[in-house]
């Protein structure tokens, strides 16, 4: 999935580059404007017969080179270069919303008559664009140190400098500009051949982020939904004194590598089957909301291997349906691709903090929640959501729950649902009315009590 993003991304550049050189054809089609002397926006002014067509062809160039920029990877250390050349798609775009009036240089009336605001704010949004564009291809050559790369950036910026000379003389603006953005185009398609040629990791498997704390029996924590393994900090400096505590991230989340597919019941099962300490030594596991169904899972099909089971708040569903639908599946199969994307890190930039803290996590000391791949991952786990309650009636009907002890805790108001579970697994069942969702939090000591024998 993630060539296919890279593949999309380069054909958006390859677009931008054809429509920016729509002016080619397009200079022979309106002789009004002079060739020589005349600025490219002339052809896209008001009053010429073809400005409707020059305009959209600007707006969609800027739009597919911002496509471009939102789903090409991400590499941190290229982050200036991206952003400019995001800003030089946005102000090309809104350069086709401000027009000038009329030809400014090519017609000598022009320049008496007066103005409206969009035709003065032109003049701004196309030195911003050229400036981002400079700015683009100057950090970007840096961080690629290729000849291409250097050799359009030269070529660029002398041929900036060659226009902003022919304007000040007001002599040949309009061949120095035409050579400007010439080699815009032509960078644009440089850049996506770039991406197309790059080499590209294989997926696997990496091994998750684990963190341990303590000795002694082992103790298996399973975060919740998008969670992360120092919201359980708390419960591990609680239980270290006289256990060992193995706390994880899933993958994508906290600090894990994203796995190529999504999430399932089954690969969730067996993830803690590869973390907790080998048979015949055996595992108490505590696991938050979903990941309960990853627990009761596990000690379902490793009987022999559970000592105990803690369900905090578990995600409860009588009536499991039909499974995630073939469009929510088909988009967690691209998530993980896009997690790796400019667009999903600018996207958690903006809401993952925010989310974050909506959702009772508190703050974010690792900075995890600004991460791309974080919350492509979180939003993996909440499409498979359905299929992984489909899978858990499955295996309820084929493997009996383990005689261990196990205690499902409730937060906030009493939950028919929870009860019934207990019951079916013949756990104990402790209520906490004053604590919310992310118990972990708000009320450790309730997770950690049945350990330390109180």
């Amino acid at each position: 999935m993630e060539r296919r993003l890279i593949v999309v991304s380069a054909c958006a550049f390859i677009v931008a580059a054809v429509l920016y050189s729509a002016w080619v054809p397009g200079q022979f089609a309106n002789p009004a404007v002079d060739r020589t002397e005349g600025y490219l926006s002339e052809l896209a002014a008001r009053d010429q017969s073809w400005s409707a067509l020059f305009r959209a062809a600007d707006a969609l160039a800027g739009l597919a080179c911002v496509l471009g920029v939102a789903l090409a990877p991400r590499v941190r250390a290229e982050w200036p270069g991206w952003l400019a050349m995001a800003a030089f798609g946005l102000l090309t775009a809104a350069d086709s919303a401000v027009p000038l009036d009329c030809a400014l240089i090519s017609s000598p009336a022009c320049e008496r008559a007066p103005h409206t605001l969009a035709h003065h704010l032109h003049t701004y949004t196309s030195a911003l664009a050229s400036a981002a564009s400079l700015v683009a291809m100057l950090l970007l050559a840096r961080a690629w140190r290729t000849r291409t790369a250097r050799f359009l950036a030269g070529a660029y910026t002398l041929a900036t400098v060659l226009t902003l000379v022919a304007a000040a003389a007001g002599h040949l603006v309009g061949v120095a500009q035409r050579a400007q953005v010439a080699v815009i185009a032509l960078w644009l398609v440089y850049v996506a051949a770039r991406l197309l040629a790059a080499p590209q990791d294989e997926p696997g498997h990496a091994r998750p982020h684990v963190v341990e704390d303590g000795r002694g029996p082992a103790v298996l924590v399973a975060a919740g939904m998008g969670g992360a393994w120092f919201h359980w900090d708390a419960v591990a400096a609680g239980l270290a004194p006289a256990h060992r505590v193995i706390r994880f991230d899933r993958p994508g989340l906290g600090r894990s590598p994203a796995a190529p597919e999504p999430p399932t019941l089954y690969g969730e099962a067996a993830r803690l089957a590869a973390l907790a300490p080998s048979h015949p030594e055996k595992v108490a596991v505590i696991a938050h909301s979903v990941a309960a169904w990853h627990a009761e899972a596990f000690a379902r099909l490793h009987p022999l291997r559970v000592s105990r089971v803690v369900l905090v708040d578990p995600s409860c569903r009588e009536r499991p349906g039909r499974g995630t639908s073939g469009p929510g599946r088909a988009l967690g199969r691209w998530l993980p691709a896009f997690g790796g994307t400019w667009a999903a890190a600018a996207l958690a930039r903006c809401v993952g903090p925010l989310a974050h803290r909506l959702a009772g996590g508190g703050g974010d000391p690792a900075g995890v929640y600004r991460e791309g791949r974080v919350l492509a991952a979180a939003a993996g786990e909440w499409l498979a959501f359905r299929d992984m309650a489909a899978d858990l009636e499955e295996i309820r009907r084929e493997h009996p729950y383990p005689p261990v002890p196990t205690l499902v805790i409730t937060a906030g108001r009493t939950d028919g649902c929870q009860e019934r579970l207990a019951r079916s697994l013949g756990a104990d069942h402790v209520r906490l009315p004053k604590a919310g969702h992310q118990v972990q939090l708000d009320a450790p000591e309730a997770i950690t009590r049945p350990f330390n024998g109180e």
